[in-house]
């Protein structure tokens, strides 16, 4: 054992691991296509974040992926509906099928939108012992009707952080974003949306890389403690 592992007088030794070469680099590899699940802040007939989520799935159905798109008419504000209500249900079972995520708002007074967020809220931290989010990859890109912002992405980014996603380092940001799709709702060609094909080749490759290890990935210290403090109540209450 290293001087450093031996003069770490707070650590179990037995729940402190080396990281493991081999679970990292030589998982076991599934073989369906990866499955990518995109959502959209915006409910206008002619809505800009949905035109964009739906070119970045036909980018990713090109690279190989299966898409699944939700739409959150009809989706009950947090606390105003039960977890049984369909679209809960909709939103969540789709969560738990995708290993990774796009994520496309609009801004709105420097923000996301309600919707946005909304649809966010909805998806839990824990559902059980399953964390629907944990360890997928997410890509973030946002609309805006002027001149090009970050706000909403940064938002996102955030919330991305905090769902315990791998939100990938590249993403997008369309300005003036009725200029920048035709008459059929295509995005048109331009520096964005080669930014889009960027960002979905990206999402891409990264959720390759990181789906069969993503387990091993967010294993935690403290929760492998908590997890054998909770078996040795267990075994403990056992034999009373």
């Amino acid at each position: 054992m290293s001087e450093s592992r031996i003069d770490l007088p707070n650590i179990d030794a037995v729940l402190f691991q080396q990281p493991d070469q081999d679970q990292l680099l030589t998982p076991k590899r599934v073989t369906h296509v990866p499955r990518f699940l995109l959502l959209y802040g915006s409910l206008r007939e002619r809505s800009y974040s949905r035109l964009l989520a739906e070119e970045a799935a036909r980018l990713l159905r090109a690279l190989g992926g299966e898409t699944q798109m939700f739409n959150p008419s009809g989706l009950p504000l947090v606390d105003d509906a039960a977890e049984d209500h369909p679209k809960v249900k909709e939103l969540r079972e789709l969560v738990q099928w995708a290993e990774g995520m796009v994520w496309s708002s609009p801004e709105r007074h420097g923000a996301m939108t309600g919707l946005m967020k909304t649809q966010i809220d909805w998806i839990p931290l824990s559902v059980g012992a399953v964390r629907p989010t944990q360890g997928k990859t997410l890509a973030i890109m946002q609309v805006s009707g002027g001149s090009q912002s970050f706000n909403a992405l940064n938002q996102m980014r955030v919330l991305g952080r905090w769902m315990r996603m791998l939100t990938i380092p590249n993403q997008s940001s369309v300005a003036k974003a009725y200029q920048e799709f035709d008459e059929a709702g295509r995005m048109k060609p331009s520096a964005y949306y080669d930014r889009v094909v960027d960002v979905m080749e990206e999402l891409m490759k990264f959720t390759m890389l990181t789906r069969d290890v993503s387990p091993y990935l967010v294993d935690r210290y403290s929760e492998r403690k908590e997890s054998a403090e909770a078996l040795s109540r267990r075994v403990s209450q056992s034999v009373i």
